[in-house]
């Protein structure tokens, strides 16, 4: 079938919004039609090569940001602190890993979310779920779950503001590795992760201080000054992502130009779905969950009809299997992959398959579980002999209870005080640089594992 960024239409679409009034919908999305790029097809393809160097183990990707963007706590201080955390846990793979690392933000874009029923019931009253958002919104009256075309029209506007604010960061100076004692945030300074990475920033002045004895500079060497910082989110609302969908002047090829990376959830995966189909025909670098059920077989079909000409750096694969299903599920994905010879970057989204409800009733996901997964892919990866390339995240720089335990030890009592997420539970920047060290060191094992031979030698 010809590709067109309207043939996902053709197809059944799952997770799909019901709005009531198609004339308003149609003008919303010829609306965001006529508006600029949010991404350029040039960065897009900057990421895929730096990609590719993940898929041939020559580096590592860091994904990580909010769960469901928010309208309400849109704030230039958000974004900041997010991007902070992000910095962070980059410099303490790269420092302590000895790898490059690519930095991809879920932001300027993450407003959409799957939900397990189309409808949420509370004392006998039912009310369409809420989807993110870009669609409605999450207070439980019916005015507020009506899905709203006019929310992409301000998705779009907040997306355009966040991604200014992230290039001004990556580029203007705020990245300058002579600020890694700055980036710290005051309400881990004194926890054990954040003494941890302060040693760690002490080393890197330690070692900059050399550099520049040297004659390497912020002047001489920029990649010391600027970073490159990438954006992705979930490819779920379709008619939002084909408005964005443009035709690169250069190549004459379509690139969804909402952000630099989509994903395709587990849930809307289908080989004959709409997803599917719309992700085939853009040449943006694309990822797909890959949970519990996903079939060897069909796992090979997606290659096939994402990647058909096996390009390194296009296709990312993220399980999400649950901390006790990794060594169930993984080492079978990761054989099959290598029996066909197909190059993917292998990522881990420890957070989805460890979702619990505390006893308190609060959606939360226990640190110890998701550190558990983490440590469970790089053991797999190492056993079958394939780079473990990824790490995929929710977590915010905010000073919130969501996910129970870690180094500040959160308990069920605790999710209360600082619970801000609109949708699923997130790490905090505590959490996350705990969890970079351990990834770090899964990252050295790796290293050491495949140099030992030679060294022997």
């Amino acid at each position: 079938m010809t590709w067109t960024p309207a043939s996902w239409r053709s197809k059944k679409v799952a997770q799909v919004p019901v709005y009531q009034d198609g004339e308003a919908l149609t003008r919303a999305e010829l609306r965001l039609k006529s508006y600029p790029p949010l991404v350029f097809a040039g960065e897009a393809r900057n990421l895929k090569r730096s990609l590719a160097d993940v898929a041939e183990g020559k580096a590592f990707l860091l994904q990580g940001g909010d769960c469901a963007e928010s309208f309400a706590e849109f704030h230039p201080d958000n974004i900041r602190d997010t991007f902070r955390v992000i910095l962070q846990m980059a410099v303490v793979l790269t420092f302590a890993g000895a790898m490059p690392v690519v930095k991809v933000g879920r932001i300027a874009g993450q407003f959409a979310k799957p939900r397990s029923s189309d409808t949420e019931i509370i004392d006998g009253i039912e009310l369409p779920s809420y989807r993110g958002d870009i669609i409605n919104a999450s207070p439980f009256e019916k005015l507020a779950r009506e899905p709203d075309p006019e929310r992409m029209i301000q998705a779009y506007g907040q997306a355009a503001s966040t991604l200014n604010l992230l290039r001004a960061f990556a580029q203007g100076g705020y990245a300058d590795l002579h600020n890694v004692h700055r980036w710290n945030l005051g309400f881990i300074a004194g926890s054990p992760s954040g003494e941890r990475y302060r040693a760690l920033a002490g080393r890197i002045s330690e070692t900059l201080e050399f550099m520049e004895a040297c004659g390497i500079t912020p002047d001489s060497a920029p990649q010391l000054r600027t970073t490159d910082f990438y954006t992705s989110h979930e490819a779920l609302l379709l008619g939002y992502e084909q408005a964005m969908t443009r035709i690169d002047s250069t190549t004459g090829d379509w690139y969804d130009c909402s952000a630099h990376l989509v994903w395709i959830g587990d849930r809307t995966r289908q080989l004959d779905g709409a997803h599917i189909e719309f992700a085939r025909g853009i040449k943006n670098p694309l990822a797909v969950k890959c949970g519990p059920g996903l079939s060897n077989d069909d796992l090979i079909r997606i290659c096939d009809v994402l990647n058909p000409g096996n390009e390194p750096g296009r296709l990312t694969l993220i399980t999400r299997f649950g901390a006790d299903k990794v060594e169930e599920h993984l080492p079978r994905l990761i054989r099959t992959i290598k029996r066909e010879g197909r190059k993917v970057v292998w990522s881990c989204d420890p957070m989805h398959g460890n979702t619990i409800k505390a006893s308190t009733g609060f959606k939360t996901r226990p640190f110890d579980q998701v550190m558990k997964e983490v440590e469970a892919f790089f053991v797999v990866h190492r056993a079958e002999g394939t780079h473990a390339g990824a790490v995929h995240l929710e977590l915010t720089g905010q000073n919130v209870t969501e996910c129970t335990g870690g180094a500040a030890a959160i308990t069920d009592a605790d999710l209360s005080s600082r619970y801000h997420t609109h949708c699923d539970p997130r790490l905090n920047a505590n959490q996350a640089l705990e969890l970079a060290f351990l990834v770090a060191e899964g990252i050295r094992a790796e290293r050491f594992k495949t140099q030992r031979p030679a060294a022997a030698q």
